[in-house]
């Protein structure tokens, strides 16, 4: 298997002194799902960040889906954001769309035709199980409903890494399993995902790997790890 995510002494330091990744070095294949897990504040969002380039690292080296993170021009950075879908906690749904809609757009701005386009959403809704809701705007829909449109908007145009930060941290447990129950569709159908999560229950029935961080460092990298945290 080939490396989809690298990183070697990965470092990040903010503006305001806050060490927030100190030499982070970290291998993740293909088609390989792994959890994210650690206290809050020890680096998780920012490790987690630094892989699509929402921030830039300081110190060391990072290759994702190909793309260079030290040495990728800003232009080419939205053709990286191609490859990796990202979903979080707040669903990040756009509120004066349908459901299609919302969908839809995420290929559009990438210049995708209309027939592709309506293929397409009209697969992933099914594999999310929301034909029926293609019609219903974003206020309409519950909780676990908005999240299940927004995993099939970060999959839409295929990414090869779905990052998913804390994406059942507001849910109930019914809907949290059922998030987790599509992921790891998703996952057998080949896409890597890391999950960033606090949830113990999650982590420790769904058998992945594990890779802890704190005060910035992987502290635990574990093959079918524990989330080995008191909630």
């Amino acid at each position: 298997m080939s490396s989809i995510i690298k990183l070697s002494n990965a470092t990040k330091k903010y503006n305001n002194g806050t060490t927030a990744l100190r030499n982070v070095s970290v291998d993740i294949e293909a088609g390989e799902f792994a959890y994210v897990v650690g206290p809050s504040g020890a680096g998780k969002s920012t490790f987690i960040r630094l892989l699509y380039r929402e921030v830039k690292l300081d110190k060391g080296q990072g290759v994702v889906a190909g793309y260079n993170l030290e040495k990728i021009k800003k232009r080419d950075v939205p053709m990286l954001r191609r490859s990796i879908g990202v979903v979080f906690q707040d669903y990040k749904l756009l509120q004066n769309k349908t459901v299609y809609e919302n969908i839809a757009y995420a290929m559009e701005v990438i210049g995708k035709r209309p027939r592709e386009i309506k293929k397409r959403v009209m697969e992933v809704l099914d594999l999310v199980g929301l034909k029926h809701k293609v019609r219903s705007f974003p206020n309409e829909l519950s909780g676990g409903e908005q999240q299940r449109v927004a995993i099939a908007r970060s999959i839409a145009n295929a990414p090869k890494v779905l990052i998913a930060d804390e994406p059942t941290g507001n849910l109930d447990p019914e809907n949290s399993w059922e998030i987790m129950n599509l992921l790891e569709k998703i996952n057998i159908q080949g896409t890597t995902i890391l999950m960033a999560t606090h949830n113990s229950q999650i982590v420790n029935t769904l058998r992945h790997r594990v890779i802890a961080i704190e005060n910035g460092r992987i502290v635990r990298d574990q093959i079918e790890g524990e989330y080995g945290y008191d909630d």
